[in-house]
């Protein structure tokens, strides 16, 4: 009777999975077969493994089988510790026997590969004495037959890989004891796999030599599986194991055979990027290393020797291999060229054939060897970092100093080796290089001898711009170690591209490989004469081989007479890019100053036709090289600056000088005056404020334009007028800009102290902010609902978002448009094309209002770094009027702007005497929006599936889905830079005088008796002064409490730490609504955040806030406790043990493992889950290996003879 209800549940779990299987079954029919299957491994453990191991065997069909395989392993994995002793060594003991039954060449390679993970996944479970028993009969398996060997081959693969990668399910101990039992093992193991391989591979040779095809495929086989075993071992296996065995020879020797090659190139692959260790082995280490060394040289000698000969056939999985070999020489080079670097002969075969690589046509080879000569050469030209020594007698320094010596001798030794030729032929090939495939117009006069350029169909490869910028990271580096030659190749090649355009009945056509060449000079020129290399050191031979050799090229460059915009356009960047050899020979300064005013005359001033209105754009190019030049050459263009001047004042008198063009040049101004101190800096300042506040002030286009709603659409139709306020706004941001600190450098709470010097542009503020806030009052009413409604169509249609901004929103390939870019657009379109027109486009408007908005924000932001002048001098209703009036009508793309570009810098610089004023009026309206605004998207888009924002009108056209993809990014980039602004609330600067919490342990807790006043904390701290203002900390907290349950992680980010600072404050203050407020309500979002598996990456920040909150508040409140318990999975006696775990630790960090390991235990709190990497054994490895390892199934038919048909 037994026995036939066995049948029956082996009969019926047989039937289950044809049904859960077959998408023929009805829904109803698998999911009811989905659901018996899941009782049983859910039942009884016997059962599950007797019906399993009936259901493996060959009467069943490969499907069944394989579901029962399957089984067996989600058995052994999940319920193995069920069985008592006796049962897994049984268990252990069928298994091992049915490795011998599926040993059969018809078996499907899918079963054995299931057969051998199964033992593979019981030696993990049962350890290793188990795994000491089996080793005999593996061994004594192998040697039965071609199929045996391969399944033994495929055990031995998976036991090492599943072990080596990180896995929950097998903890650290069992892990470190399974290894050391493999460790052990090797001299068996790994002799066997070489016996295995040299048996096989003859074999299989043989039996091809017989005609005996099919045979030769299991003894392949059993060699494919043999090779994916050995890999296994490569990544951990003593290297000197792997060189005492023969495993590096035999693989080496694989190297040979054209049907096995790639995968034993996975063995070097695995074993040349391996650590020189620190112990007695390291000499047998860097003998092994050698021998693969020698083996690989080989290898690529015979390929390049091959390669560069006309005769040589290679075809395309010629090349892939050299690829695999090239990738495993460049680890070799950049990770242990120590083994070869004594041997000279050797170094200099190895440094030749990498240069060979680097040359070769072919971009695949040639991308792989630029990482070595890339890392190479900044090994080499980098700085050794020393460490300081508080030892007092001295001997640590000398230690030091001998080991700096004796790294900088090595360092010596290997660039005595990079002679000139190298680093000749290394530059030759870079300069080529510089092109796409796609900008090569056929036919070019420049011959590239034949290159694979980089192209868009490449792969794998990144984009171009990453490859670009990497040649020219290693052009600097060629150029600071040889000076004279990276100065010789480049000009050397320049004149000769520069005779190729002058010879060519259509240069501006073949201009696309001059332009390559620009950022090429760029990167030598900048290298040469940064002040830090054998430049500034080199004798004085070198600086008069130098100054001739870029002297002439300057000549050549100068000489030019072209007048093509696209021609004038190059070579103004060529003479921008000479700008550090000008600083060191200011003599030149004064003909490039005047050539780049001779190219700015050469074009036209106005142009015509639409068409061809890249002479505007040429002009503007030409300004901004007087930028560049005037960074790059310092002090030596200042004896220029009045002949500038006066040219200037010139061009203008003479009408040839656009606004746009002007404040380019006056940017240039500026540029200089900051080299030649303050007062110049203050009087060129003056200079060119002056007659722009001459307009700027006036109250008549004020009251014209800005008084009234529909001003501002009078003033759209204006277009000079437009466009000339419009100058003036972006001119007030490169002056602060140019003028003022740098970004980042804010003044804090120190904003308030009186400097010796007062800031350059402090004096212009009164006027210039003024009539600006106006004016961005203005833009900001158009969006107001009561105002849009009466707006005419044109503007309407203005203000909706332009491509760039919506191709932005969609991560599409069009980059946002920069402030230059913008400028220059505006500026053509106004000057060039709506000269004389009173009307213009829909496009003009929307660049204006955009141009406005954000130059208007950064002038603001700019003008709050610089501290007491403005926020004394402004008057603070009308900056909340201009800001904050029309906030609840503003778009999401706005606010986040307005926060970004004003409000943060704003709040940074605020001096904390000003907070009072300043911040409660500009602070409170903007979080109550936010609030309300964000909580209604983030509600839409978690309940509804889309988020509702205010941008529908500027999103205007799309698709829906286009539509949703760009809201959401709207909602997103909003709730972020809420939360920066929150971060910046809570950073340091800003809350100096908080106290830090003392990291004691459980036991050190705060002193209730030295508890504050939260008013004690509003004047020295931003988060203290919000608190405080109940109009502030209502919204600023439910903004903190809702982005726990927001599914974005950058977000849970930045307001972590304004968390951190209300933990603070709640533990050092008696106010006992906040300290409430953090027991019960942040405790509980912080939990409810760690339910969210978006919020994974920051889960250890989340558990840190749990800790705190925790430790230091459940003796003064009983909410932590109760919202533990509250939890499904969290009993009295689990959180009595918690407790106890933390009195025995004062290690905040084992803290915060007690706390994971409470929370996480079956929580359902998916953000500390989704931290465990499982990893279960199927016939596919967890971590992708490339196309070499790809499965070890053969093609059963085909045509091919010889070795080739045997894969």
């Amino acid at each position: 009777m037994e026995e036939g209800d066995n049948n029956s549940v082996v009969n019926n779990v047989a039937r289950a999975i044809v049904a859960a299987l077959d998408w023929n079954s009805t829904p109803d029919a698998r999911k009811a077969a989905v659901s018996y299957l899941e009782s049983i491994k859910g039942g009884d453990i016997r059962v599950l493994a007797n019906t399993s191991f009936l259901l493996v065997k060959k009467d069943w069909s490969s499907e069944i089988r394989l579901h029962a395989f399957k089984m067996l392993q989600h058995l052994v994995r999940l319920r193995w510790e069920e069985f008592g002793p006796l049962e897994r060594r049984n268990f252990a003991n069928v298994a091992v026997e049915l490795m011998s039954e599926i040993a059969d060449p018809c078996e499907e390679w899918a079963l054995k590969s299931q057969t051998a993970a199964l033992i593979a996944e019981i030696v993990r479970r049962e350890g290793l004495n188990l795994w000491q028993e089996l080793l005999p009969s593996l061994v004594s398996l192998s040697g039965k037959g071609p199929v045996q060997a391969e399944l033994v081959s495929m055990m031995l693969r998976w036991l090492p890989e599943d072990i080596t990668v990180h896995n929950e399910d097998l903890e650290g101990d069992r892990r470190r004891l399974l290894l050391r039992g493999l460790a052990q093992s090797l001299p068996e193991i790994l002799p066997l796999l070489y016996t295995l391989l040299e048996r096989h591979f003859g074999a299989a040779l043989s039996e091809v030599g017989r005609q005996q095809l099919d045979i030769a495929k299991q003894h392949a086989a059993a060699v494919t599986a043999t090779l994916n075993a050995v890999n296994a071992y490569a990544e951990w296996a003593p290297l000197s194991d792997l060189a005492k065995y023969g495993i590096i020879h035999g693989c080496g020797f694989l190297l040979s055979s054209p049907d096995f090659r790639l995968h034993a190139c996975e063995f070097f692959k695995l074993v040349s990027p391996r650590r020189r260790p620190a112990d007695d082995s390291a000499s047998e280490f860097d003998s092994a290393m050698s021998s693969i060394f020698q083996i690989l040289m080989n290898v690529s000698r015979e390929f390049l020797v091959r390669s560069s000969s006309t005769g040589g056939a290679i075809d395309e999985s010629d090349y892939e291999f050299a690829e695999y070999v090239c990738e495993s020489m460049v680890s070799l080079g950049s990770l242990n060229l120590q083994c070869i670097v004594g041997d000279c002969a050797t170094f200099s075969i190895y440094l030749q054939q990498m240069l060979g690589f680097f040359q070769h046509f072919k971009l695949a080879l040639h991308y792989q060897s630029l990482q070595f000569w890339l890392t190479l050469m900044r090994d080499l030209m980098s700085k050794p970092k020393l460490t300081v020594h508080s030892s007092g007698d001295g001997s640590a320094a000398t230690n030091v100093d001998s080991t700096s010596t004796q790294v900088d001798n090595e360092k010596r030794k290997i660039l005595s080796f990079l002679n000139d030729d190298i680093c000749s032929t290394i530059l030759d090939i870079s300069f080529q290089r510089m092109l796409k495939k796609e900008k090569l117009i056929t036919g070019t006069t420049l011959s590239l001898g034949g290159l694979e350029l980089w192209s868009d169909d490449f792969e794998g490869k990144g984009d171009f711009g990453q490859y670009r910028s990497r040649v020219f990271e290693l052009i600097k580096f060629i150029a600071s170690n040889k000076p004279l030659v990276a100065g010789a190749k480049v000009s050397e090649r320049i004149i000769m591209i520069i005779k190729n355009l002058l010879n060519s009945p259509m240069p501006a056509q073949d201009l696309a490989v001059m332009d390559s060449m620009q950022v090429a000079l760029e990167n030598v020129v900048s290298s040469i004469f940064d002040g830090s290399n054998e430049f500034a050191r080199g004798s004085s031979e070198v600086h008069l081989a130098l100054c001739r050799i870029f002297e002439g090229l300057l000549r050549e460059l100068l000489s030019l007479n072209w007048t093509e915009p696209a021609l004038v356009e190059v070579l103004g960047h060529y003479l921008d890019a000479m700008g550090p050899f000008l600083k060191y020979f200011p003599d030149a300064v004064g003909s490039v100053i005047n050539k780049l005013f001779e190219l700015l005359n050469s074009l036209p001033f106005i142009v015509k036709d639409p068409s061809t209105s890249s002479a505007r754009h040429a002009r503007l190019m030409i300004c901004t090289s007087f930028i560049r030049i005037a960074k790059a050459t310092d002090k030596s263009i200042l004896p220029h600056m009045k002949g500038i001047a006066d040219t200037m004042a010139y061009l203008q008198r003479e009408g040839r000088l656009l606004r746009g063009e002007h404040n380019l040049l006056g940017e240039a101004f500026l540029v200089m005056a900051s080299a030649a101190g303050i007062q110049q800096q203050q009087e060129v300042l003056a200079w060119l404020l002056e007659p722009l506040s001459q307009q700027w002030i006036q109250i008549q286009w004020q009251n014209n334009y800005l008084s009234e709603p529909l001003g501002l659409a009078r003033l759209c139709s204006e277009t000079a007028f437009m466009w000339s306020l419009f100058h003036t706004v972006t001119f007030f941001e490169k002056a602060l800009k140019r003028s003022g600190m740098r970004k980042g450098n804010f003044n804090l709470q120190n904003s308030s102290t009186a400097t010796s010097t007062p800031h350059p542009i402090a004096s212009h503020l009164s006027w210039m902010l003024p009539p600006l806030l106006k004016l961005l009052r203005g833009v900001h009413s158009l969006w107001s609902p009561s105002i849009f409604q009466i707006l005419p169509g044109e503007i309407k249609a203005a203000m909706s978002m332009s491509d760039v901004e919506r191709f932005s929103l969609l991560g599409g390939g069009n980059p946002k448009l920069s402030k230059s870019a913008l400028t220059f657009i505006d500026g053509s379109q106004f000057d060039v094309n709506k000269e004389g027109s009173t009307e213009p486009n829909e496009a003009d408007i929307r660049n204006w209002l955009k141009g406005i908005r954000d130059s208007g924000y950064n002038v603001l932001g700019l003008s709050t770094t610089i501290g007491d002048p403005f926020f004394k001098c402004m008057d603070i209703d009308s900056v909340a009027l201009t800001l904050i009036e029309n906030i609840q009508s503003m778009e999401f793309r706005h606010t986040r702007q307005l926060v970004h570009s004003v409000l943060i810098p704003l709040v940074k610089s605020c001096p904390p005497d000003m907070w009072e004023v300043w911040l409660e009026k500009l602070l409170h309206p903007l979080f109550v929006h936010c609030q309300q605004a964000l909580s209604c998207s983030w509600s839409s888009l978690l309940h509804e599936g889309r988020a509702k924002v205010p941008d529908n009108h500027g999103i205007l056209t799309g698709s829906d889905l286009k539509v949703e993809v760009m809201e959401e990014k709207l909602l997103r980039d909003l709730t972020r830079e809420i939360c920066l602004l929150l971060s910046t609330i809570a950073s340091p600067g800003l809350n100096a005088s908080l106290p830090s919490l003392d990291h004691s342990g459980y036991v050190g807790r705060v002193d209730t008796s030295s508890l504050k006043d939260l008013d004690a904390f509003a004047s020295i701290s931003m988060v203290g002064f919000l608190l405080k203002h109940n109009s502030l900390a209502v919204p600023v907290l439910r903004i903190s409490l809702e982005a726990f349950t927001w599914t974005d992680s950058e977000a849970v980010t930045k307001v972590c730490s304004f968390s951190a600072a209300v933990v603070l404050l709640a533990l050092f203050t008696n106010n006992v609504d906040l300290r409430e407020f953090v027991a019960r309500d942040l405790f509980s979002a912080v939990i409810q955040g760690l339910a969210l598996e978006s919020n994974a990456v920051i889960s250890a920040d989340l558990v840190n806030l749990c800790r705190e909150i925790f430790i230091y508040l459940c003796d003064r409140d009983p909410a932590p406790r109760q919202i533990l318990l509250s939890l499904p999975c969290i009993s009295p006696n689990d959180l009595h043990a918690f407790e106890e775990a933390l009195t025995k630790t004062a290690s905040p960090k084992e803290q915060k493992q007690h706390m994971r390991s409470l929370l996480a235990t079956g929580n359902n709190l998916k953000a500390l889950s989704a931290q465990k990497s499982v990893n279960i054994i199927t016939n596919v490895t967890t971590r992708p290996r490339g196309s070499v390892n790809a499965p070890e199934n053969r093609i059963d038919d085909g045509d091919t003879i010889g070795l080739a048909a045997i894969l």
